[in-house]
Order: structure tokens, then C-alpha cells, then sequence
């Protein structure tokens, strides 16, 4: 089993951080992980991407262009990253900000408005653990458990007060994912 992953929107969105918690959860289930971030010089409000992949076996590369997962998180990525996505493969997307929605036929499309939610939980900064709860219903190729796991691996300790609000964002991404287009 091999899965490829690309996260892709604003810096500021937690797209980095939701790669990174995937990576540590991979480790913690035993699985070949890369992660390799890629983002501009801004801070917040520029580009940001990783690509992750999670495997049975050894990785020969972490760089590739096509992949079996996009999860796009802004216009601008989407109109970069939908042709990405390998046929028969997913494209999950959160709908604020989306003017162009994805057009392709031979891939299977998810919405998930991790943006708005997050907004109705006041809790803006679990955006990124809607969108990765929601990938987790799609593609359950981790455990919860683990995730939960690698979030803890991956905040610094002086945060962990907050894993309880995480692991809630996780379950609501589960619950509101919606199907637009099965391939």
C-alpha cells in the first residue's frame, strides 16, 4: 500500500502542520514516510504545499507530480494541483474562497467546508484538523488513534491543552465531508 498525498492552499492554513502530524502518524503505525514541505518567503498568505507519502514499502522518491490524494485548500492551488491528481484518484477541497470548482470527470471529488465550520466551533486555528478528519473518512489509510498520537508528537508541549479541541475538529471533518463526484 502506497499512498501519495499532496496538501496545497495559503501559509497560515495549517497545510505544513497537517502533513506533519500525517508523517508522525505514519511513523507510529510502522509505515515508510516521507514529507517534504515546499513554501514561499511569506510567512502567512503565501503559497505553501507538502507532499506526503505513506507506504508498506520502501519510498524510491519523494518527489512526484502525480498523486492519489490532492487535498486543495484555495483557488489558486486547485487551478494548479487539479490536473495532479492521478486518474481514479481524490480531490478534496474546502469550498471557501472558490470561484472555479473542480471539473474533472475521472477522479473522485470531495467537499469539505472546513473554513465555515471551523468559523461555527470558534475555533478558526482547528481548520486544518477538520480537512484532515475528512481525509480520514475518505482515505482511512490511519488510525485515529495515531493521528491523535502524532498531533501529540508534533505540538509543542505548552499546546497539548488543546488536543481535546483538535481531536473534536477531526470527528466534525468526519461528519461533514461530502460526496460530489465518485469515480
Amino acid at each position: 500500500m502506497t499512498e501519495e498525498i499532496l496538501i496545497a492552499g495559503f501559509g497560515g492554513q495549517g497545510v505544513l502542520s497537517m502533513g506533519k502530524i500525517m508523517a508522525y502518524s505514519g511513523v507510529i503505525q510502522d509505515m515508510e514516510v516521507s514529507w517534504m514541505p515546499s513554501y514561499g518567503p511569506e510567512m502567512r498568505g503565501g503559497t505553501a504545499n507538502v507532499i506526503v507519502i505513506l507506504s508498506s514499502e520502501r519510498i524510491s522518491s519523494p518527489i512526484i507530480r502525480h498523486f492519489d490524494t490532492a487535498i486543495i485548500l484555495n483557488q489558486q492551488s486547485l487551478d494548479k494541483f487539479e490536473q495532479s491528481v492521478k486518474p481514479g484518484g481524490v480531490l478534496i477541497y474546502d469550498g471557501n474562497g472558490i470561484t472555479r470548482h473542480p471539473e474533472r470527470k475521472d477522479i473522485s471529488i470531495y467537499r469539505v467546508d472546513a473554513a465555515e465550520e471551523a468559523s461555527k466551533m470558534n475555533s478558526p486555528k482547528t481548520f486544518n484538523m477538520i480537512v484532515l478528519g475528512g481525509f480520514l473518512k475518505v482515505k482511512p489509510v490511519l488510525t485515529m488513534e495515531n493521528v491523535i498520537k502524532g498531533l501529540k508528537k508534533s505540538l509543542p508541549e505548552r499546546y497539548h491543552k488543546l488536543i481535546p479541541e483538535n481531536e473534536k475538529s477531526l470527528l466534525r471533518g468526519e461528519e461533514i465531508i461530502k460526496e460530489i463526484q465518485k469515480f
